[in-house]
């Protein structure tokens, strides 16, 4: 039996092949990635790499082995991801491995914005598989939004379109460590776990951290939705994600992204990242 991250080159998935080699020997993970070059480091400390492309099904059929766990992590093609996903689904199901474990989105069927339909499409796919499965239904990074520090601290604001809602971020490494658990230990089979930091902050609150950690005036400003998607275009974002993050802001709006149940926490037996320790490692 191994466990197989697929996916794994990316943020987050690097950091679950480091949680993985942390309490398992190398010998027993294995990882589907793209680019072997990439996965160097890992396969000088014995991992094994499985080259795939999700847009050649063909590629898939030696990912996977009888009795292997294996963790899809969503691909970030957005609107092309259901039909890569559902081929390594089939590549699983096939493959008959034991669990199929999938990085989806918090509120699952009940998230009511366009970024979540291709999480809904796939976990369509695996319960119509049959396979053994658990969603992990994350909620967002904080790294989202602190990847933009130094735009804000030059600007001396945070621009958003959601009111100054409330939403309940956690890092990367946090989700990281959810799926390590899943991978690692027992009793996960065919649960839905809706993860999301322990709490929800405002977007002023997020201002004023910023300010905090780096001794310069920062404030929230809350803008009409066109006006916030012009501000993303012209800092170099496509259109068409512009209008993505956009629409994210007004299921902030609307609370969609808030839940905080403790989920996570209690997965990971600790508390989430603090969003003040996380800005303070970004300034």
């Amino acid at each position: 039996m191994m466990i197989v991250v697929a996916g794994a080159t990316g943020q987050l998935g690097r950091l679950v092949v480091e949680g993985l080699l942390a309490k398992v020997p190398a010998a027993e993970i294995a990882v589907a990635v793209r680019s072997a070059e990439k996965a160097a480091d890992w396969a000088a400390q014995g991992v094994d790499v499985r080259v795939v492309d999700y847009d050649r099904p063909e590629t898939l059929a030696a990912a996977f082995g009888a009795g292997d766990k294996v963790l899809l992590i969503s691909g970030n093609a957005v609107g092309a991801r259901i039909p890569q996903h559902t081929a390594v689904v089939e590549a699983a199901k096939a493959a008959e491995v034991t669990l199929l474990a999938y990085t989806g989105i918090l509120g699952g069927d009940d998230a009511n914005f366009a970024l979540a339909d291709d999480h809904k499409g796939t976990e369509a796919a695996i319960l119509a598989s049959g396979l053994p499965y658990v969603f992990l239904r994350n909620g967002w990074y904080t790294e989202n939004y602190t990847a933009n520090a130094a735009v804000a601290l030059q600007h001396g604001a945070v621009v958003g379109s959601n009111g100054d809602a409330r939403i309940a971020t956690a890092t990367r490494r946090d989700y990281a460590d959810a799926a390590v658990e899943v991978l690692t230990g027992e009793g996960h089979e065919n649960r839905v776990y809706e993860l999301s930091g322990d709490v929800a902050w405002s977007f002023s609150e997020y201002a004023a951290a910023l300010a905090a950690a780096s001794g310069k005036p920062v404030e929230y400003r809350d803008v009409p939705a066109e006006q916030h998607q012009a501000v993303l275009v012209g800092a170099g974002l496509p259109e068409g994600f512009a209008a993505i993050l956009v629409e994210v802001d007004a299921a902030i709006a609307r609370g969609e992204l808030a839940r905080h149940q403790g989920e996570l926490s209690k997965l990971i037996g600790r508390p989430t990242t603090p969003l003040a320790e996380t800005v303070a490692a970004a300034v």
